[in-house]
């Protein structure tokens, strides 16, 4: 075991509801100690702020461009990093000179992998002047210029964790660890630690587009509109024949890559319902391009926290002969792992160890990746 370094990560997902700071001490390879972590949850003026931000970002071509007002929401969303980072530590008790560096993902706005462009809003100057701390951040562009999707980033904790599973677990190999944010995502690590990941198909992002659209509200909290509703299979099938599950892996999304229904096409239940099923759905789909059906699949991120969708996962398991499991039963932290994840890669990109491999984004070769701010 090498020097043991200490993280904070810093994830801000496409479900655009805040940020998760997680703390890691780890070699960057198979030794990983996971420490607290907290949630500081965006005002709904910040939330629409991101919304806006999502058209006006269509418009990139250049990835450092910042059209209309970016460059004011990217200091914006700095700050607010900046505020979570010191709020994390007083309320640890930490001091900044006992963390080695932050691993800052910033906010995607635009994620166009089949043109090589990706886009994160972020100041990691500006989070390390104000904090400071060291910050590693932009860890998607070296991976994009060497071929890869740029996404997902976090499949090689995934396989550091997989290491750690009680024996018991760990005979259920093959594992799937699937992230449901705004966008879902896996990563299938078999007996041999092979590793593949792939975005599977929309998670979070329809339903609380349709929520908010026909109810006014952000969410639906513990899948209370969902659990009234029934499926309309018709529409879960529309989207299913998109080409996207068709196309070989590996394979990322854009959060607008997928437009919510027509409101001709369910009444708020029944929407709720069908993109919950579509979510679970569109995950067991993926199956389709993995070399052995999964025996275990260990759900994180925020929805997991909906039933709805965590019913039909587990009744889609057992047809499968596999076990559907939370993160927490496995041992984890479903909603600080992404952030954890992001304190890891930090730690690898200092080191100049791979972040993304072949099977995991298309990259040609295992690469590196990021830009250091001290």
């Amino acid at each position: 075991m090498g020097k043991i370094w200490t993280a904070i990560g810093l994830m801000s997902g496409t479900s655009m509801d805040g940020i998760d700071v997680a703390l890691v001490r780890s070699d960057g390879e198979g030794h990983v100690e996971r420490g607290a972590s907290q949630f500081f949850a965006y005002d709904p003026a910040m939330r629409d702020l991101l919304e806006e931000a999502l058209e006006t970002a269509k418009k990139i071509t250049d990835r450092s461009a910042r059209p209309g007002n970016l460059k004011h929401v990217e200091q914006e969303i700095t700050r607010l990093h900046v505020d979570a980072v010191k709020g994390f530590l007083q309320e640890q008790g930490l001091s900044a000179e006992v963390v080695d560096m932050i691993g800052f993902h910033g906010q995607t706005v635009l994620h166009r992998p089949e043109i090589g462009l990706t886009v994160q809003l972020g100041d990691g100057d500006l989070l390390a002047r104000e904090t400071g701390i060291p910050v590693v951040y932009d860890m998607r562009a070296n991976d994009m210029k060497f071929g890869g999707q740029g996404a997902p980033l976090v499949p090689v904790y995934h396989q550091a964790l997989a290491r750690s599973l009680s024996d018991e677990l760990r005979e259920k190999m093959p594992v799937v660890f699937v992230n449901i944010g705004g966008i879902s995502n896996i990563t299938y690590i078999g007996a041999d630690d092979e590793l593949i990941a792939f975005d599977t198909g929309p998670g979070n992002a329809l339903i609380d587009q349709w929520v908010q659209a026909h109810a006014g509200i952000p969410f639906d909290q513990g899948g209370m509109i969902a659990a009234e509703g029934q499926v309309v299979q018709g529409l879960v099938d529309k989207y299913l024949d998109d080409p996207y599950f068709a196309k070989k892996v590996p394979k990322s999304l854009d959060r607008n890559d997928f437009r919510m229904p027509d409101p001709s096409e369910a009444s708020l239940e029944d929407g709720a319902k069908s993109l919950a099923h579509l979510s679970a759905a569109a995950i067991f789909k993926a199956c389709e391009h993995l070399p052995k059906s999964p025996k275990l699949w260990i759900i994180c991120g925020g929805g997991r926290h909906n039933p709805v969708i965590m019913a039909d996962l587990k009744e889609m398991g057992s047809a499968m002969d596999s076990d559907v499991v939370s993160a927490e039963d496995a041992g984890f932290d479903g909603d600080a792992m992404e952030a954890e994840a992001f304190g890891y890669l930090a730690i690898r990109a200092k080191l100049g160890l791979p972040l993304t491999y072949p099977n995991t984004t298309g990259v040609k070769n295992p690469v590196s990746g990021g830009i250091f701010s001290d």
